[in-house]
């Protein structure tokens, strides 16, 4: 038997999306479960990054941390990154829309490939500066950065500090710190 093709599934929008019940993202109209509710572990490199970022943005006015927020890109595609930055001024109290500057996705087995694959393309074509990729498990974190439309891996690291350049600030932010 061959692969499901994406034109057999149904195509939600974000109107359906927002009626659910529980934790979901839609990608291209489809439909994917955040469930179930990620591991301790991944629990914690969040809300370390959480706090090490918010730390690190202090001193900026323009500039904030977000914990999982919808990001409407479009009526059939809402993520929710597991922690971003944000540059600038959110029209709506219950999404953003304009891309973000940092994404950070801490990998789990039910999401790593959709992480490292399918919202990767996303948001590189969205233009998001920075995408950062967390595992867990190898305690290992990936860091991309947009250059020409493109993201180029600027380095794998465990324990590293890494300077992230944003349009208004910028960030020194310790992987050491969130193992």
């Amino acid at each position: 038997m061959g692969a499901l093709k994406i034109d057999f599934l149904p195509s939600y929008t974000y109107e359906e999306y927002k009626e659910w019940e529980g934790k979901w993202e839609i990608i291209n109209g489809v439909a994917y479960a955040m469930s179930p509710a990620p591991m301790i572990k991944h629990q914690s490199i969040s809300a370390k990054i959480a706090r090490y970022l918010d730390e690190a943005l202090e001193g900026c006015e323009f500039c904030q941390a977000l914990l999982p927020i919808d990001w409407k890109i479009d009526e059939h595609t809402v993520v929710q990154p597991d922690n971003l930055v944000i540059c600038h001024i959110p029209q709506n109290e219950a999404y953003i829309q304009q891309a973000p500057e940092i994404i950070f996705e801490v990998l789990s087995k039910s999401t790593a490939s959709k992480d490292i694959n399918l919202k990767h393309r996303i948001y590189e074509k969205e233009g998001v500066t920075y995408y950062i990729t967390v595992n867990p498990d190898g305690e290992v974190a990936k860091i991309y950065h947009l250059k020409e439309g493109r993201y180029i891996k600027l380095c794998d690291t465990h324990d590293a500090s890494v300077k992230f350049e944003l349009e208004k600030c910028s960030i020194d932010f310790d992987f050491s710190k969130i193992w």
